[in-house]
C-alpha cells in the first residue's frame, strides 16, 4: 500500500502540473493568462480575457485534475488521511506545474474537484457558498477565501474523517491568496465586471 500512495501522490502531482488556462488560451487564441490580466492562469482570469466559454472550459478541467487522481485512488481504498494528501499533490501541481515553469494558479477548483469524489455534499456546499459570496461582493477572490476558511466546517460537519485533509487543503489555498487578502484590506481588489 505504500509504494501505491506514492505512486499516486506523484500521478496526482504530474496530473495536476497539466495547465487547463494556457492550453485553453492557446486554442482560443488568447494571450497567455501568466503574462496578461492578474498574471494567474485560473478560470477567472481566462474569463476576463476571453468570455465566458473558454473560462467554463478552464474551469472544467481544472475541477477535474483534482477529481480523477482522488476518485481513482478513493476507489483502491487509500485512507482519509492519505486521500488528503493526494489531493494536496494534484493542488501543488496546479499551483506549481512541472510542465510549464513552475508558474501556476491558485487551485480552487482543483481543490473542488478533489472533494467531489469523498463528499459530493459538501462539495456542493462549497459551490454554493462561493456563488453567494461572489453574487453579493463580485469578488471572486472573496468568495473563494471565504469558502475555503469554510471548508473545514463543513468536512466535520459532513465527512468528519476528511477534516484534516481539507483543512490541509484550506491552508494551502488562503496561503496562495495573500496577495488578494492584502488587496482586499487595501480595497484595492477587481470587481468582476459583468459581460
Amino acid at each position: 500500500m505504500g509504494a501505491l500512495i506514492v505512486l499516486a501522490i506523484i500521478v496526482a502531482y504530474l496530473f495536476g502540473s497539466i495547465s487547463s488556462a494556457v492550453l485553453i488560451c492557446k486554442l482560443f487564441r488568447l494571450p497567455d493568462p501568466r503574462q496578461h490580466g492578474s498574471n494567474n492562469p485560473g478560470a477567472t482570469n481566462v474569463y476576463r480575457m476571453g468570455g465566458a466559454v473558454p473560462a467554463f472550459l478552464t474551469l472544467f478541467f481544472d475541477v477535474l485534475k483534482g477529481m480523477v487522481p482522488v476518485w481513482g485512488s478513493y476507489f483502491l481504498g487509500i485512507e482519509p488521511l492519505f486521500l488528503g494528501m493526494i489531493a494536496v499533490a494534484a493542488c501543488l501541481g496546479h499551483i506549481f506545474p512541472l510542465y510549464f515553469h513552475f508558474r501556476g494558479g491558485k487551485a480552487v477548483a482543483t481543490a473542488l474537484g478533489a472533494m467531489f469524489p469523498v463528499a459530493w455534499e459538501m462539495a456542493l456546499l462549497l459551490i454554493a457558498t462561493w456563488l453567494v459570496v461572489f453574487r453579493i461582493s463580485r469578488v471572486s477572490s472573496l468568495a473563494a477565501i471565504i469558502t475555503v476558511s469554510l471548508a473545514p466546517f463543513y468536512a466535520y460537519w459532513i465527512k468528519p474523517q476528511y477534516t484534516v485533509p481539507v483543512i490541509m487543503i484550506s491552508i494551502l489555498i488562503i496561503w496562495r491568496h495573500q496577495a488578494n487578502i492584502s488587496r482586499l484590506r487595501q480595497g484595492h481588489e477587481q470587481r468582476m465586471r459583468r459581460r
